[in-house]
C-alpha cells in the first residue's frame, strides 16, 4: 500500500507565498516510477487538476490560472513533491490534494490512484 501525506498549507495574504510538500511511502512505493500531481478543490466547487509532474521530471503540465505563479518539482530520493505557490490570490483559497499514478504515465493521462487527505490553503485580500 501507498501513503501519501500533504504539508504546507496555511493561511497567507494575497501576493504571498507558500510550498506545499507531498511524501509518499510504502513498501510497494520504490517499484514504481510514479506520474504526481497536485488538485485543489474550493468550497463548492468540484476538484481540479492544478499542477503534475512525472518521474523524471521532463512532463509537466500546469492548469492555465496558475502557469507562471505555480511551479511543481520532486525529489525522487525523498520520495517527496513540492508545489511551489508565489503571487498567491483569493480565488487560490482550496484544499490542496497530492495524488499519485503507479503507472507513470504522462501527466494528462494518469490515472491517480492514490491520494492524499489535503492541506488547506487560505489566501485573503
Amino acid at each position: 500500500q501507498v501513503q501519501v501525506v500533504e504539508s504546507g498549507g496555511g493561511s497567507v495574504q494575497a501576493g504571498g507565498s507558500l510550498r506545499l510538500s507531498c511524501a509518499a511511502s510504502g513498501r510497494t512505493f520504490s517499484r514504481y516510477t510514479y506520474t504526481m500531481a497536485w488538485f485543489r478543490q474550493a468550497p463548492g466547487k468540484e476538484r481540479e487538476f492544478v499542477a503534475g509532474i512525472n518521474w523524471s521530471a521532463d512532463n509537466t503540465y500546469y492548469v492555465d490560472s496558475v502557469k507562471g505563479r505555480f511551479t511543481i518539482s520532486r525529489d525522487n530520493a525523498r520520495n517527496t513533491v513540492y508545489l511551489q505557490m508565489n503571487s498567491l490570490k483569493p480565488e487560490d483559497t482550496a484544499v490542496y490534494y497530492c495524488a499519485a499514478d503507479p503507472l507513470g504515465r504522462a501527466v494528462l493521462h494518469a490515472d491517480y490512484v492514490y491520494w492524499g487527505q489535503g492541506t488547506q490553503v487560505t489566501v485573503s485580500s
